[in-house]
């Protein structure tokens, strides 16, 4: 019996707890941003795919200096951004101060890539 009124008196309770929270979600933008600030300078892997190819060792063993690997893209086909190996955006290949840089042409939205995920 004491064990139904301990649970009665935990359900009466619950709506009075749910209320209290209520003002706390309306702060939850300035929680994120503050929270957002904590992973602002963590370092990631941002790499700039020109193309791919597959080779035997016998071909890898004979590459030498002025070889020629042909990649599976094409010449103008954009080049893929990724960041921690996921694809974010695609983008042409340009030269800033005798650097070479990319321009970012087409962002991948999030639809698209919880697509690549499956």
């Amino acid at each position: 019996m004491a064990d139904e009124q301990a649970a009665k008196k935990l359900e009466e309770e619950k709506p009075a707890e749910v209320a209290a929270a209520a003002p706390v979600v309306a702060a939850a933008p300035a929680a994120e941003e503050r929270n957002l600030s904590l992973i602002l300078d963590i370092p990631l892997k941002v790499t700039v795919e020109l193309g791919r190819t597959k080779m035997v060792v016998n071909e890898l063993l004979n590459l030498g200096q002025g070889s020629v690997i042909e990649l599976s893209k094409l010449a103008g086909e954009p080049l893929e951004v990724l960041v921690n190996n996921k694809l974010v955006a695609r983008g042409e290949a340009v030269v800033v101060n005798e650097k070479f840089g990319v321009r970012l042409t087409d962002i991948i939205s999030q639809t698209e890539r919880v697509e690549q995920l499956g």
